[in-house]
C-alpha cells in the first residue's frame, strides 16, 4: 500500500501511514490475536511472504491456528527482533515525515496523485518480485476482485483522506487524533464481533478522549479542514480494519490455494485502488495542476515522493518480519511508542507554533496511547 495505514489495523495505530500510503499498506496486528500462533523468535530470518507449498495456512490471514512451513533464506543468520523493530520503526517514521515534506514543504496540492505514484510503485515492486520468483501472490481473478472490492473502496477513501488531513495539520496532532480510530475499532467490535473490552482499555479510551479535545482547543495552528479530513480518515481507517477481517475469510474461499498472504494482499489493494485514482483525479482536476505545477519539474520532489512509496512498501515487510520475530502484543506496544519520536520529529523539522498546554495535550495523548496497548494485553 502506501503507507502506515496498511500496517495498524490489529494494534489500530497508525495507519497514516500509509498513515499515508501503506499501514500494507495494512497492518496484520489487529488480525492476528495475542493467543494465536506465530513463528518461534528464536528461528531464523525467514522469507517473509512465501510459505513453501506443504504450508496449509498463511501467517498474514491470522486466522488459522495451524504452523506454517516457511522457506528459509540461504545462507541468513537470525536478525532478532532488536533489528526487525528498527526496521520497522525507521520506515514507519521515514514514510510519515516524507510524506509531510511532499504535500506541505513542496506544497504539492495534488494529494490523490501522490496517493496514485505510491501505490503505483507498491504495484510494480510486487510484480516485479513475484515474476522473479522471490515472493508468491495469488493470481487475481475475477472473483476475488469482487470479494475484495469493497474493503478496497474503503483502502482508497482512507489513503486519500490521511493524506488532505497531513497537509492541512502538524504532524503531532494527526498522531494524537489517530487514537479515536482505537475508540471506533473497539466499539466496532463490540456490536460487530460482540467483543468485549476489559475496564481498563475503556479507561484509555476515555484518556484518548479528552487528550484530543483538549489538544485541538489548545492547537494553535488549528484547520478545520484538516481536523475534517482527519475524522473521516478515523471513520475509514476503523471501518478498513474491520471490513478487512470478514473479505479476507471469504477471499481465502475464491483462491485456487485456499490463502491469500501479505504480498498478495498488497498487490490486491494496490493494484486495485489505481482506477479509482485515476477516476478521483479526473474528478478533482488534479491532471491539470499537475501537468502545470512548476514543483514536478524538480528533482527532489520526485525523490521524496519516489521513496516514499518505497517505504510504504517497506513498511508492509518489515512489519511482518517484527511480527514474526516478536508477537501481536510486543508489535502493539512499539507501535504507540513509535508515536513519540514520529510528534517531536514533526515538531522539530516543520517548525510547529505550540504552546505549553497544547504540548501536554500531546504528551497526555501519547500517554494515553500507550496505556490502551498495555491495557488491550491485560
Amino acid at each position: 500500500m502506501s503507507s502506515e495505514f496498511k500496517l495498524e489495523i490489529g494494534n489500530n495505530h497508525d495507519c497514516y501511514e500509509s498513515e499515508v500510503g501503506h499501514q500494507v499498506n495494512m497492518s496484520i496486528s489487529e488480525i492476528v490475536s495475542p493467543k494465536q500462533h506465530r513463528p518461534s523468535a528464536d528461528i531464523p530470518f525467514q522469507r517473509l511472504v512465501r510459505p513453501n507449498r506443504a504450508a496449509q495456512t498463511t501467517f498474514a490471514s491470522g486466522v488459522d491456528h495451524k504452523e506454517v512451513k516457511w522457506e528459509y533464506v540461504a545462507g541468513k543468520r537470525p536478525s532478532g527482533p532488536l533489528l526487525s523493530g528498527a526496521a520497522y520503526c525507521l520506515s514507519s517514521c521515514s514514510m510519515i515525515l516524507l510524506n509531510k515534506v511532499v504535500l506541505s514543504t513542496y506544497n504539492f496540492k495534488a494529494g490523490v496523485s501522490l496517493m496514485f505514484y505510491q501505490n503505483l510503485i507498491s504495484t510494480v515492486i510486487v510484480a516485479v518480485l513475484s515474476i522473479c520468483g522471490a515472493v508468491s501472490v495469488e493470481k487475481l481473478s475475477w472473483k476475488l476482485i469482487r470479494v475484495w472490492l469493497p474493503v478496497n473502496l474503503i483502502f482508497v477513501g482512507m489513503l486519500v483522506s490521511g493524506m488532505f488531513s497531513l497537509k492541512y495539520m502538524n504532524i503531532a496532532m494527526v498522531t494524537i487524533l489517530k487514537n479515536v480510530t482505537n475508540i471506533l475499532t473497539a466499539i466496532g467490535e463490540y456490536y460487530v464481533f460482540r467483543r468485549q473490552q476489559n475496564q481498563k482499555v475503556w479507561t484509555a479510551m476515555f484518556l484518548m478522549i479528552i487528550s484530543a479535545i483538549s489538544g485541538g482547543i489548545t492547537d494553535l495552528s488549528f484547520d478545520a479542514t484538516g481536523y475534517a479530513w482527519q475524522i473521516v480518515n478515523c471513520i475509514l481507517t476503523a471501518s478498513y480494519s474491520l471490513t478487512l477481517r470478514m473479505v479476507m475469510d471469504k477471499a481465502k474461499q475464491v483462491t485456487k490455494s485456499g490463502n491469500l498472504n501479505e504480498a498478495s494482499m498488497v498487490l490486491l489493494n494496490n493494484s486495485l485502488s489505481l482506477p479509482f485514482a485515476v477516476i478521483l483525479i479526473l474528478i478533482c482536476d488534479e491532471w491539470h495542476y499537475v501537468v502545470n505545477a512548476t514543483v514536478v519539474t524538480m528533482p527532489m520532489f520526485w525523490a521524496a515522493a519516489t521513496l516514499s512509496g518505497l517505504l510504504g512498501l517497506a513498511i508492509s515487510f518489515t512489519s511482518m518480519w517484527f511480527l514474526s520475530q516478536t508477537g501481536p502484543t510486543t508489535y502493539s506496544l512499539v507501535g504507540s511508542l513509535n508515536k513519540i519520536p514520529i510528534s517531536i520529529a514533526g515538531i522539530l523539522l516543520f517548525n510547529v507554533p505550540l504552546s505549553i498546554p497544547n504540548l501536554f495535550s500531546i504528551l497526555f495523548g501519547l500517554f494515553a496511547g500507550v496505556f490502551f496497548a498495555r491495557a488491550k494485553m491485560s
